[in-house]
């Protein structure tokens, strides 16, 4: 379980989580909405332990990830794992070797000893055959499309078994059929390692699709959390924006920018 408590963070004169407080269960998708800047991504690199809050702290079964540096850090962390917006994957590794990076880097976690060949190579296979990438071991990240690279990084992600995922804005950047792909893969990965999932996005759709509670960042907090049925009735502009686009047809925001009927 995450226990994000009075968090306040400031980038310059921007104070961008003011008080921020959220609780993460285990096992469970939480989606973060809101508008771009309010700090949702900021919010993932706080639970990692990547950005250090001016107050506030961010406690990960029972361990305060916030007070944390070095190794320490990393033993508390490395059963986490993230899928940046980017996928950043290594440009110069082929897909193989960019999804057996963690491993080979850091071998067993449980165990503490390196993995044979053969190990990591099944595991890689498996990773890729997850989401949809087999026999595509030998291939560059410039020989990849943008869906395929974002799955290329979730093999990565997915390959050495985290316990908790991390999504900044998957599906940005693809078409409509590649991102519901995506979101599928997020579904698919969260049941098959029964992980606590957090996922970051400006979709909808996404949003209404992979969550299990959805939560809204305005003013640098949390201002509103429920699961998507009660999410989608609150009387709030952001919300009601959102469920304008997931429920009404396009056609109609097109009749009202003419001045014609609706």
């Amino acid at each position: 379980m995450i226990r994000v408590r009075n968090l306040w963070k400031r980038f310059g004169p921007n104070m961008v989580m003011q008080g921020l407080d959220v609780d993460i269960e285990s096992g469970e998708t939480l989606v973060i909405l809101g508008r771009s800047g309010v700090g949702k991504s900021v919010l993932l690199r706080h639970i990692l332990g990547i950005d250090k809050a001016e107050k506030g702290t961010v406690e990960v079964d029972g361990v305060m990830i916030s007070e944390l540096k070095g190794n320490a850090l990393f033993n508390a962390t490395k059963n986490m794992g993230m899928l940046f917006q980017s996928a950043a994957l290594f440009d110069s590794m082929n897909l193989e070797t960019n999804t057996a990076f963690f491993l080979r880097e850091h071998g067993n976690l449980e165990t503490g000893k390196r993995f044979t060949k053969g190990e990591m190579k099944d595991l890689v296979d498996h990773a890729l055959e997850m989401v949809g990438l087999e026999g595509q071991q030998k291939k560059m990240p410039s020989d990849l499309s943008g869906g395929m690279r974002k799955r290329a990084g979730l093999a990565r992600l997915i390959v050495y078994r985290p316990q908790y995922l991390l999504y900044d804005e998957p599906t940005t950047g693809l078409d409509p059929i590649t991102a519901m792909q995506i979101n599928e893969l997020i579904v698919k990965t969260q049941e098959e390692l029964n992980a606590t999932s957090i996922v970051v996005t400006h979709d909808p759709v996404s949003a209404l699709y992979v969550g299990d509670r959805l939560a809204l960042v305005e003013d640098g907090k949390i201002a509103y959390i429920e699961t998507p049925e009660k999410f989608m009735e609150i009387e709030h502009e952001t919300i009601q924006a959102l469920k304008n686009i997931v429920m009404q047809d396009p056609r109609s925001f097109r009749s009202r920018k003419s001045g014609g009927p609706t």
